[in-house]
């Protein structure tokens, strides 16, 4: 039978799997709402109007499973981990206070208007709505993102008999990982939901929906995909010289490197035996993790063997980093493949429509992959340096921790196949819904034939 601290960890695991879900896409998500209802105002045009509606309503039900979730979340640091609050409660109390301050009470006063507003106020205010809205997404996002990189690299603080108290806010919300932590996921939120778009606007065209709204979205999502990507490569690779510099026993499970040496390869595929301090099947690039991490093909790599005791398990981290950036590589290629025969007025074939639907959440899965990496990775540690995991848990009896479990997962399994199922139902009634011209309506709707995405204009 596991023991309480595992099925804790189990439980932790598993409510914020599936509450980063949601955040991921509204944070970027509200922007293209923004961006949607902004060009209508300036054009007119209603073919941006038709986006905004159709957007808006899966905005809504992301944003409120995302709430309810989050809630869930800070259940647990009383129940689950009360040594946390007890420790760092001095911190981490109004971290979370100012996020709901100043995110949570200016979404949610906005949000009113922005779903219910459009015909009640007058379309500045709506649209300033919808930008306070995205912007209190972001706020959010900030606020989280200061507390768990400062969990990474704390500063800041004292330590007074056991328990931390702040001495510099500053240092504490604008710690050494802050930055790079913050971009990484705003970028990882874009292009989470550009994926969606892109991939619910091509399932759209699929099913037949030749209106101009989801060729529409699609272009803008591909566009959007297409910039973010290469420069999330980039924000990724400061925020792994930054990791090198304040977590080295992270990056040193993250490439499987078990002993300091020099011209280290960057391993694409391993079985890393953790009993044995080596890597089975070993395929790699020579050289190539010397230079990502030191920018020199000889420079030096300390290996786990470096943080005896003190290192996270590395098959985990080692496979959860490789995940993310094999995703991240077929967001790149796809993205510019399906822009650039945009850009080269050329039909998107079917096949290619329907790989653009497979991606849809692919970004849910790089940023699970990403967040595994950056919470296993600080392992054993809960705060860096100051709360181990096992001084934080609970001891309270394995049989309670296990049957909140199990109706956690119950729960998140069904709330996840109904929102799966929701969006898709929503897309493919579409069709019946929005306004079609006489020109569309005489058009079949059966069998897809390549789209031109250029054409985005009509007359409605």
């Amino acid at each position: 039978m596991l023991e309480t601290l595992m099925l804790s960890r189990i439980q932790f695991a598993a409510n914020i799997s599936f509450h980063i879900l949601f955040p991921t896409i509204t944070i970027a998500l509200s922007w293209f709402l923004f961006y949607f209802k902004f060009r209508y105002d300036k054009t007119k045009d209603p073919v941006w109007m038709r986006a905004y509606r159709f957007w808006v309503k899966i905005f809504a039900l992301t944003f409120a499973i995302g709430v309810v979730s989050g809630i869930t979340m800070s259940f647990q640091f009383g129940t689950n981990w009360p040594k946390f609050m007890e420790t760092v409660g001095n911190i981490a109390g109004p971290l979370l206070g100012y996020e709901v301050l100043t995110a949570f009470f200016l979404e949610a006063g906005f949000l009113g208007i922005m779903l219910f507003g459009i015909n009640r106020v007058s379309p500045r205010i709506h649209t300033l709505s919808t930008f306070i809205v995205a912007v209190g997404t972001s706020l959010s996002a900030f606020w989280i993102l200061a507390l768990n990189s400062w969990m990474q690299t704390p500063q800041g603080h004292e330590m007074r008999d056991g328990v931390a108290f702040p001495i510099s806010w500053l240092e504490i919300i604008f710690n050494p990982s802050f930055p790079y932590r913050l971009t990484h996921m705003l970028i990882a939120s874009g292009l989470t939901a550009a994926f969606l778009v892109a991939g619910i606007s091509a399932y759209r065209l699929l099913k037949g929906d030749n209106k101009q709204a989801p060729k529409l979205t699609l272009k803008i999502s591909l566009t959007v995909a297409m910039l973010l990507t290469p420069l999330q490569i980039f924000v990724g690779d400061l925020h792994g010289l930054n990791t090198l510099e304040h977590q080295p026993q992270k990056i040193a499970a993250m490439e499987s490197v078990w002993h300091t040496e020099k011209n280290v390869p960057f391993l694409i595929f391993a079985i890393p035996d953790e009993a044995n301090k080596t890597n089975h099947f070993e395929i790699g690039l020579p050289g190539m993790a010397s230079f990502v991490l030191t920018h020199d093909f000889n420079g030096e790599v300390k290996g786990l063997n470096e943080f005896e005791g003190n290192h996270p398990p590395v098959a985990p981290v080692f496979y959860a980093f490789r995940i993310m950036v094999g995703i991240g590589l077929l967001m790149l290629a796809i993205s510019w493949f399906s822009r650039i025969k945009i850009a080269r007025k050329q039909s998107l074939p079917p096949w290619l429509l329907k790989a653009l639907v497979a991606m849809s959440f692919s970004g849910w899965i790089a940023t699970l992959a990403g967040w595994y990496v950056t919470e296993i990775g600080r392992q054993p540690w809960l705060v860096n340096g100051i709360l181990t995991i096992k001084d934080a848990a609970t001891d309270i009896a394995p049989e309670n921790v296990g049957f909140t479990l199990v109706m956690y997962l119950i729960l998140y399994a069904v709330l996840l196949v109904a929102y799966l199922h929701t969006i898709f139902t929503m897309a493919g009634r579409a069709i019946e819904i929005e306004e079609i011209s006489d020109e569309e309506r005489i058009k079949p709707i059966v069998t897809p034939a390549p789209v031109n995405l250029n054409k985005e204009k009509q007359h409605v």
